[in-house]
C-alpha cells in the first residue's frame, strides 16, 4: 500500500508511519510517501515555509485563505496544484506494484480522487481522516471511501461526498496508558515536584499559537504548573523559560501523558487524540485559525473536549477536571472511540 502524507506539521507524518507499523504487523507492506516531494522546482519546501510562516506570524492570512479556498462552495474543486500533485503521483504508482493507496492529508485525498474519477488509478482510493472537522478539500467524490474518526464526520462525509464511509478508532502510537510509575519518573526528569498539578500547553511540532498567553494564564492562576511542549521552536522556549517548564522537542508524550492533570490545545490534532487514548480530559483554548479552531468546535461538540473561550472559562474548566464526575464524563467519551474498529482493519485484505 502507498500512504500519502505531508511534512505540515508533525501530526499527518506521525499517523501515516504508525498505520505502516500496524500494517506491518499485519503482513501488508506499505510506504509513506510526502506529496509535498512530489511538487517540482522544490515548491513543497516553499509551501511547507509559507504556511509555517502564515500560523506563526500572520494567521489572519491564513483565516482568509482557509475561509476562500478551504470551506467555500465557490472555490475551484481542484486546485492546480491537486493537478501537478495527480500526475507525479501516476508515475509513481506505475513505477510499484501498489495494491491501494490511503491519503493521510487533504492535497493527497483531492489528487488520488482526481485520478481515480477519470481513470487513472488502477487501485482503490482511500481516504483516512485525521481532522475532526473534514473540510471542503477532504471531500473528493472520486474516491473508493473514508475512514473516519466519529459519526458525525461520516454523516457530513457521506453526504458531502457519497462515498462509503465507515468509523474507525483513532490511530495512536503504542504506549499511551496511564501509569503511576511512568507519571513519577516523568516528574522528576522534568523538574516538577509530586504534588503538581501539570497542565500541558501544547503548540505543535512548530510551536505556534499564543500559547505564551496561555502558559502565563495557567502560572499566575497558583495552582497549575504549565508544561509547554514547544516543538522545534526554541524561541518560544526561550521567551517562556521563567514560565511554567518549557520543553522542547519531545519523544517521551506517553510520560508527559501519565503525568498531566489536562491537555490545553491549539489545534484539535493528534495530541488530542493521544491524551484521549491516555485518560487526560481536553481543553481548546485560542486554537490557530481555520482547521484548528473548526477542528476545537467539532471536539466540544461531540462531547470530547472543552472550548474555553476566555481565561476565565480555562480556569474554571480546569478546576472542574478536579470533580471526579466531570473529569470522568469527558475522559469516558474519548476513551469510545478507542472501541471502534482500528482503521488498519478495513485495509488488510481478507484471509490475509
Amino acid at each position: 500500500m502507498l500512504i500519502l502524507s505531508a511534512s505540515m506539521g508533525a501530526g499527518h507524518d506521525v499517523i501515516a508511519t504508525e498505520l505502516v507499523r500496524r500494517l506491518a504487523a499485519e503482513g501488508v507492506e506499505a510506504e509513506v510517501v510526502d506529496i509535498l516531494d512530489l511538487l517540482p522546482l522544490r515548491l513543497g519546501v516553499a509551501l511547507r515555509g509559507w504556511y509555517g510562516w502564515m500560523v506563526r506570524s500572520a494567521p489572519w492570512l491564513y483565516a482568509l485563505i482557509y475561509r476562500v479556498f478551504f470551506v467555500s462552495d465557490r472555490a475551484p474543486s481542484v486546485s492546480p496544484l491537486t493537478i501537478v500533485v495527480a500526475a507525479r503521483l501516476r508515475r509513481l504508482i506505475r513505477s510499484r506494484q501498489v495494491t491501494e493507496v490511503v491519503s493521510t492529508f487533504h492535497m493527497a485525498a483531492q489528487a488520488a480522487g482526481h485520478l481515480r474519477r477519470y481513470g487513472r488509478l488502477p487501485v482503490p482510493s482511500t481516504v483516512l481522516l485525521t481532522d475532526f472537522a473534514a473540510h471542503r478539500l477532504w471531500l473528493h467524490p472520486g474516491n473508493d471511501r473514508y475512514l473516519c474518526p466519529d459519526l458525525a464526520t461520516a454523516h457530513a462525509v457521506h453526504t458531502a461526498t457519497g462515498c462509503p464511509v465507515s468509523c474507525h478508532a483513532p490511530v495512536v502510537r503504542l504506549g499511551f496508558r496511564r501509569s503511576e510509575n511512568g507519571a513519577a519518573s516523568t516528574r522528576s526528569r522534568i523538574g516538577a515536584r509530586a504534588d503538581d498539578r501539570l497542565v500541558l500547553v501544547s503548540a505543535g511540532s512548530w510551536g505556534v499559537g499564543d500559547v505564551e498567553k496561555t502558559a502565563r494564564v495557567l502560572a499566575r492562576s497558583g495552582q497549575y504548573l504549565p508544561v509547554v511542549l514547544c516543538g522545534h521552536n526554541r524561541e518560544l522556549r526561550r521567551r517562556l523559560r521563567h514560565v511554567g517548564l518549557p520543553l522542547d522537542w519531545c519523544d517521551d508524550m506517553p510520560g508527559l501523558m501519565a503525568a498531566a492533570y489536562a491537555l490545553v490545545d491549539n489545534a484539535a490534532g493528534v495530541t488530542c487524540r493521544e491524551a484521549m487514548a491516555a485518560g487526560v480530559p481536553v481543553i481548546s483554548y485560542r486554537p490557530i485559525p481555520g482547521h484548528g479552531r473548526d477542528g476545537a468546535r467539532a471536539m466540544a461538540l461531540a462531547g470530547l473536549s472543552v472550548y474555553a473561550r476566555d481565561a476565565g472559562e480555562l480556569l474554571a474548566a480546569l478546576d472542574r477536571f478536579g470533580r471526579d464526575e466531570e473529569r470522568d464524563r469527558q475522559v469516558a467519551r474519548g476513551a469510545a472511540l478507542f472501541a471502534l474498529s482500528p482503521a488498519e482493519s478495513f485495509l488488510v485484505p481478507p484471509g490475509l
